[in-house]
C-alpha cells in the first residue's frame, strides 16, 4: 500500500510536466501537419476572427458581438466549403498513418542506380518519374499500377522510362529496395500558381508531395532538369550531387556513414535550391 501510495506521489509530480509536454507534441505536430498541407491560411482566418470576437466579448461590443453570434454558424459552412481540399489532405494524412509498416528504406546503393538512370533520361530527354514512400503507406498508389516487385536496377528503370511502353507515362513506386510497381497514376495538385511549361508528371509529383509524406524524383521530358517534390514544394532544377544528398536526408538513411554523406556533401554544389512553388 506505501509503494502504491508512493507511485502516487511520484506521478502526482511528473503529471504537470507530462501534460505540459504531450501538449507541446500535439501542437507542434499539429503545425507541421497544417504547414505541409497548405492549410495555414486557414488556421490564421480562425485566428483573426478568434481575436475579433474576443475584443468585441473583452470591451463589451454588443452589436459587433450581436453580428458575430449571426454570421457565425455560416461563416464556418463557408470556410469549410472554400478550404475543403486543405480538409481533406489534413484528415487523409491523419487516415493514412500507419504505425505497423513494412520497411520502406531504400540501401545506399539501391539509391546510387536510381539517381544513375535518372542521369541517363535526363541526357536522352526521357521523362521520369518515381515515388519514394515514407511514413504514409502507398498501397492505394500501388494498386492503380502494375505489380513488379523486382530488384532496383538503373537499367531496369531506363528500360521503363526511355522507351514508349505501356508503363511509361505512370508512376514507378520503390519500396523497401525494391520496384514495388509501375505505371502508377498520381493525383494531380491543386495549387492553383504552378508554372505553365510545366507538364502532367511535375503537376503530379506535386499532387503526390500534398497528399502524403512520400519524396518524389522527377526528369522533365521537355528540359532533361532533375526535380524533387516533398512536403507539398518542387524542388526544379537540382544536379544530381543536389538530388542525391536531398534524398538521403529525406528518406531518413540511419545505416548511411558519415564518411559516405561527407563524400556527398563534397561534390554538392554550394548553390541553394530553387524552391518553384512556396506556401
Amino acid at each position: 500500500m506505501a509503494l502504491f501510495q508512493g507511485i502516487l506521489a511520484v506521478y502526482d509530480l511528473i503529471r504537470p510536466v507530462l501534460d505540459v509536454a504531450l501538449l507541446a507534441f500535439l501542437l507542434y505536430k499539429g503545425y507541421e501537419l497544417l504547414e505541409k498541407t497548405q492549410a495555414l491560411p486557414l488556421v490564421k482566418g480562425a485566428g483573426f476572427l478568434a481575436l475579433v470576437y474576443g475584443m468585441a466579448f473583452l470591451f463589451n461590443l454588443t452589436t459587433l458581438k450581436w453580428v458575430l453570434t449571426i454570421i457565425a454558424p455560416g461563416l464556418f459552412i463557408s470556410i469549410a466549403i472554400v478550404f475543403q481540399p486543405e480538409l481533406r489532405k489534413i484528415f487523409m494524412r491523419l487516415g493514412q498513418g500507419e504505425f505497423f509498416r513494412s520497411n520502406t528504406a531504400v540501401p545506399i546503393n539501391k539509391l546510387d542506380s536510381v539517381i544513375t538512370a535518372a542521369e541517363l533520361l535526363s541526357q536522352q530527354k526521357r521523362g521520369m518519374l518515381v515515388v519514394f514512400p515514407r511514413r504514409i503507406n502507398l498501397k492505394n498508389i500501388i494498386e492503380t499500377g502494375t505489380r513488379i516487385n523486382a530488384e532496383l536496377t538503373s537499367s531496369l528503370i531506363v528500360a521503363v522510362f526511355g522507351f514508349d511502353g505501356p508503363l511509361h507515362d505512370g508512376a514507378m513506386v520503390i519500396q523497401g529496395g525494391k520496384i514495388a510497381a509501375a505505371g502508377c497514376f498520381l493525383p494531380l495538385s491543386e495549387q492553383q500558381d504552378i508554372r505553365k511549361n510545366f507538364g502532367t508528371r511535375h503537376r503530379a509529383s506535386l499532387g503526390m508531395a500534398e497528399q502524403s509524406d512520400a519524396v518524389v524524383l522527377v526528369v522533365s521530358e521537355e528540359t532533361g532538369a532533375l526535380s524533387l517534390s516533398y512536403d507539398a514544394k518542387l524542388y526544379y532544377d537540382l544536379s544530381p550531387s543536389e538530388v542525391t544528398r536531398k534524398l538521403m536526408e529525406l528518406l531518413d538513411r540511419g545505416s548511411l556513414k558519415n564518411s559516405q554523406l561527407s563524400s556527398v556533401q563534397k561534390n554538392t554544389s554550394q548553390e541553394e535550391e530553387r524552391e518553384v512553388l512556396v506556401e
